[in-house]
């Protein structure tokens, strides 16, 4: 214990210029005022102009947005696999159980992180969402009036997906173009159905990724899940065919004890 804190800062890195807290506040200030100059008043016109089958098909994009799915998954699957007896396991079965509960929680604290700081944000900023564009216009702020109206920074949708988004990203690199573009129509689905200004949804975007970016580096120092390459970047400490080799094998372990079953039932 004496010499913990000697290892544990041989694995700290410091973060790189443009990621620090200090650069992300400004980053976020920045694209946030410019989308509310001068995009946030052209929304509702533009809405009202578009053909209406683009309706639905938003509609229907933007629930993917919501968090119930992605705690419910993240967080039954963590349970389910806690629950396993571990002790009678194979080695490589071990490691397939571990793999599936490291990423779960991760995805799991991330969205869940993320959405409760959009939740504080939203409901304390009072800005007040596009539906009162006609007697309010797109800048008007109500602090601390705690109604379901004036919510609208950041987007709760947004933050929950990129949250989601960069976890999977950062857990499957080689999809990660893919998985994030996914995630940005998400989140531009905001905007289509007249939920959130473009501000909203830069805000939650960049709230949402931050944290799960954030979790991620504090797993990466301990070796949980993560780990740090020679350039900085993080990586999962796992790599493809071991990560495939162990999910092989607990697949087979879960599998196991009801094809004995179904085999003693056919016997007798």
């Amino acid at each position: 214990m004496r010499s913990r804190r000697g290892r544990v800062s041989r694995l700290r890195r410091p973060l790189p210029e443009g990621h620090k807290p200090q650069d992300l506040a400004a980053v976020l200030l920045m694209l946030v005022g410019l989308s509310i100059v001068l995009f946030d008043a052209m929304v509702p016109p533009w809405l009202e102009q578009m053909p209406d089958g683009y309706g639905p098909l938003f509609r229907h994009i933007t629930d993917l947005g919501k968090s119930d799915w992605m705690l419910s998954i993240s967080g039954v699957l963590f349970l389910a696999v806690l629950a396993q007896n571990h002790a009678v396991m194979a080695m490589r079965a071990r490691l397939g159980a571990h793999i599936v509960m490291t990423y779960a929680g991760f995805v799991f604290v991330s969205v869940l992180g993320s959405g409760l700081l959009a939740v504080i944000l939203k409901w304390n900023i009072g800005r007040a969402r596009p539906k009162l564009y006609e007697t309010v216009g797109p800048v008007h702020f109500d602090p601390f009036i705690w109604h379901g109206k004036f919510t609208s920074l950041p987007s709760g949708h947004s933050t929950s997906v990129a949250a989601c988004a960069v976890a999977l990203a950062l857990i499957f690199p080689t999809y990660r173009r893919l998985i994030l573009v996914l995630g940005f129509w998400v989140a531009f689905s905001r905007i289509m159905v007249g939920a959130h200004y473009p501000s909203d949804v830069i805000a939650g975007v960049l709230l949402g990724g931050c944290v799960s970016y954030a979790i991620a580096r504090w797993m990466a120092r301990r070796q949980i899940g993560f780990k740090y390459c020679s350039d900085g970047n993080i990586v999962p400490a796992f790599g493809s065919t071991s990560m495939a080799l162990g999910l092989s094998a607990f697949a087979e372990h879960v599998r196991t004890p009801s094809k004995e079953k179904s085999k003693t039932k056919t016997a007798q």
